[in-house]
């Protein structure tokens, strides 16, 4: 489903980029969606998992479903977590062993995700901003990669596929948790910005 009139590419990216700042500045706030520990505990991660983690990356949460609690990836692994957040997900699968680059466009979560990254002590985790369509990553750079809930509020699907293509190597494996409708939303829910988001 392509974005079009007020929802098109580049205003849909702004409206993207602004609500997740926002989340990333005040997450006590009111946002579009759910966001936080009560939406990570929604989505399936361990009560005990979040416990262990910084406040600054659960708080600030805003992923679609535990992708460290069923993505296969080898203890030693270098891993990308593509559109990084919080760095909820990079903390846990840097816990296991992994190196871990998270890659996000926001500029506010990068700096919320480095923070929780240093209060959390996690030396096997960079942060680097760029976009899901244009991956600061050389090829064949990563074992495996992790995507949590972007595919829906970016139409550059193709290019972000191609992207995840080229710096995952060859024989890689990547794990992508998704939102999807099982049918269309009615045209005046489709005008409702907020829909784009939940």
């Amino acid at each position: 489903m392509g974005a079009t009139g007020p929802f098109a590419a580049d205003a849909l990216r702004g409206a993207v980029e602004k609500a997740y700042s926002d989340i990333a500045r005040r997450p006590g706030d009111e946002h579009p969606f759910m966001v936080g520990r009560g939406l990570a505990e929604a989505a399936g991660y361990p009560r005990d998992a979040l416990d262990r983690m910084p406040e600054l990356a659960v708080e600030a949460f805003a992923g679609v479903f535990c992708l460290p609690c069923f993505a296969e990836i080898e203890p030693g692994a270098h891993l990308l977590d593509l559109g990084s957040g919080s760095g909820l997900d990079s903390l846990l699968l840097a816990a296991t062993g992994c190196s871990v680059v998270g890659v996000d466009f926001s500029a506010p979560m990068l700096e919320r995700a480095r923070a929780a990254a240093h209060r959390a002590a996690a030396a096997n985790i960079e942060f680097r901003q760029g976009d899901a369509e244009s991956i600061p990553a050389h090829e064949d750079e990563f074992d495996a990669a992790v995507a949590n809930g972007i595919f829906n509020l970016n139409p550059a699907r193709d290019r972000i596929l191609a992207e995840l293509a080229r710096v995952v190597r060859p024989g890689g494996r990547v794990f992508v948790a998704e939102l999807i409708l099982k049918a269309p939303l009615p045209e005046t829910e489709r005008a409702n910005e907020r829909n784009w988001f939940a």
